[in-house]
């Protein structure tokens, strides 16, 4: 998509109600340069790959999530969040409980995305992978949850696998955009991850999900060309065809000669 507007904070929170934003999770160059050609509005990875993904995708609204530790002290976060800014990120992802920790990051102008409802590294603490905010007091928490970060001057949360009428209230009481992975039509964006867009794994799909694509067998098959290709270059190195005539710089036999005899010469 050729002259696209690059998506700041200002024009996301000016155009919230008005439409629904997309988003997927990739840290792949290839699948950047895809979203930025076909439209993609909100990209989030790793912070390792910042500044790769926004080169091939310099128009979209991009989300850092800090590579390595889930966890860190307050002077740590604001340190990797004015770092993943000056590698082009709009905001950082931190799907922590403290609160002090968002303070610390918005107090210095960098823009949070917390994350609520589901979070898969809590997973044990809520006796494994489910949709949370089925029964009134859990939906509770997690508005509460949701109100916590908005007070603390984050700008968003990933609501992840929250049922549907839940997300919608709670979207609509407050003022943080929220980013549905799996909890319904309503929220401010629908995420999902590349791969399970692009069908490119064979792990489970989760019904939040979509598989648009069945990438998978394709990259089998590419990857079995490149083994092919690769034995054949070791084969030709072996049996000496490789480099051939045409793969040769040449040169004037008398340039030649005249740096041997240079080369003679410096060794006397």
């Amino acid at each position: 998509m050729a002259d696209r507007i690059p998506l700041t904070l200002y024009e996301i929170r000016r155009q919230r109600g008005t439409r629904q934003f997309t988003e997927i999770a990739t840290g792949k160059v290839e699948e950047a340069m895809a979203a930025e050609e076909a439209g993609i509005d909100i990209i989030v990875c790793p912070g390792d790959a910042t500044e790769a993904v926004r080169k091939a995708a310099p128009s979209v609204f991009l989300i850092t999530a800090p590579s390595g530790k889930v966890s860190f002290s307050n002077d740590e976060a604001v340190k990797v969040g004015l770092e993943a800014m000056s590698s082009g990120a709009n905001a950082m992802y931190c799907g922590t409980k403290s609160m002090k920790r968002v303070e610390a990051m918005a107090d210095v102008g960098v823009p949070v995305i917390g994350h609520v409802g589901f979070v898969p590294y809590r997973t044990n603490w809520i006796g494994g992978p489910r949709a949370v905010g089925k029964k009134a007091d859990e939906a509770f928490e997690v508005y509460q949850a949701c109100k916590d970060y908005e007070n603390a001057g984050a700008v968003g949360v990933e609501m992840e696998v929250v049922p549907t009428r839940v997300a919608k209230a709670i979207t609509e009481r407050t003022s943080l955009l929220t980013l549905s992975m799996g909890s319904g039509p309503h929220c401010d964006a629908q995420f999902l991850f590349a791969e399970d867009i692009l069908g490119t794994h064979d792990n489970h799909y989760p019904r939040h999900a979509k598989k648009y694509r069945d990438l998978k067998q394709e990259y089998d098959r590419i990857r079995e060309e490149m083994t092919e290709a690769f034995r054949e270059y070791i084969a030709d190195v072996k049996n000496g065809s490789f480099p051939g005539e045409g793969n040769l710089i040449r040169t004037k036999d008398e340039e030649v000669d005249a740096f041997l005899k240079l080369l003679d010469a410096s060794n006397e």
